[in-house]
């Protein structure tokens, strides 16, 4: 059995998840091809097509949303997440157990569900989800209804028992509005693709993420009991340096482990860092130890060398936009100016209309 080393994983991770080499190939078949970005921000998974597409323009992806190809709504980890519509039809029902069991475990809602009429909930919920509502305009009619149930909870269970898409103008690139959601079936009609079956998922996981073990699998999903679907699968078994056993795709890229890793800079919520049990492929424990922040926002992170190696922050005040890269250690002069180089590109995507733009680089102290 072939064995990976770490930075061989890595390499494989990067080349599956277009970090190696931003891509020529179009906005909805990337998005298919990563299996979704975790979208809950409303803007910052912009960023994680940027890194990923060559030329990437927001306008692209705002069209696509308006346009009704790309929606937002509830998926992998019961997480809100982009993807085509095709894929809305066919991820959704298989993602059923784990918004089932967000909901019925919930420590917020789950006592409070107990004993409601859950399909007659949904019908209600259908009903009343025609137009898009907000959580707390859907739960004050629902509570019309259920005046013994919570408004909060009974928005949260339609939310995880009927398919809905978050409408725009939220997640359009400089825009905002309210977090409101229609069902899939009125924003989208009535005409789906074929279904997909789990297997399905799990080949697309592997080709986005892999080589993975099973525990990764069910981390990037959320599903539970797939070890007998990836056993029955006709998989290449690989072996991690820690002994741990990986499965891929037989003819997925595993690229040399001396492939070089040129700087990206990750978005927030980025599934990269998201998707995995064991994340060692990808976080250093530097990054763990000096990101940590418990009350904080989530870091955004910068790939040197294909590891995490930094974080970076933007700011935009008063026409004068900035962006600041941290890393944990010296960096040589080469990889500095690779680093700064991307940081100005960055900055040129984030504020091109900014007076004034300014890239800085700074080492943390431990």
């Amino acid at each position: 059995m072939i064995t990976l080393g770490l930075r061989a994983l890595n390499r494989a991770t990067l080349a599956r998840q277009l970090l190696l080499q931003r891509t020529e190939r179009s906005v909805p078949d990337v998005v298919e091809h990563l299996v979704g970005l975790q979208a809950q921000t409303p803007h910052s998974w912009y960023v994680g097509l940027w890194s990923r597409v060559a030329g990437f323009q927001p306008d692209v992806a705002v069209d696509l949303i308006t346009g009704r190809a790309l929606v937002r709504l509830a998926l992998m980890r019961s997480t809100i997440h982009l993807v085509t519509a095709s894929d809305a039809w066919r991820l959704r029902p298989l993602m059923q157990p784990v918004l089932d069991r967000d909901l019925f475990t919930n420590h917020v809602h789950g006592r409070a569900i107990r004993g409601v009429d859950v399909a007659a909930l949904v019908e209600a919920g259908r009903e009343l989800l025609t137009q898009p509502r907000t959580s707390r305009a859907l739960g004050t009619l629902l509570n019309e209804r259920w005046p013994d149930r919570p408004a909060a909870t009974l928005a949260y269970a339609i939310r995880n028992q009927l398919p809905l898409v978050q409408v725009p103008p939220r997640g359009l690139w400089a825009r905002s509005g309210p977090i409101a959601h229609v069902s899939a079936e009125s924003w989208l009609g009535d005409e789906r693709p074929d279904g997909a079956t789990v297997a399905d998922v799990v080949c697309r996981y592997l080709g986005a993420f892999g080589p993975a073990t099973v525990k990764d699998l069910q981390t990037w999903s959320g599903l539970t009991r797939l070890r007998e679907i990836v056993d029955s699968m006709d998989l290449l078994a690989l072996r991690g340096a820690d002994g741990s056993e990986l499965f891929d795709l037989p003819d997925a890229p595993r690229p040399d482990p001396d492939t070089p890793a040129p700087p990206r800079f990750l978005y927030d919520f980025d599934n990269l860092m998201l998707s995995y049990a064991d994340r060692s492929r990808v976080i250093t424990d530097e990054f763990k130890r000096l990101s940590f922040r418990p009350h904080g926002p989530v870091p955004q992170a910068v790939l040197i060398d294909g590891v995490t190696a930094g974080e970076w922050t933007f700011s935009h005040t008063g026409g004068v936009a900035a962006l600041t890269v941290r890393t944990y250690r010296s960096l040589p002069a080469a990889t500095a100016d690779a680093v700064e180089a991307e940081a100005a590109q960055l900055l040129d995507f984030l504020a091109p209309d900014a007076e004034v733009r300014d890239v800085e680089l700074l080492v943390v102290e431990e």
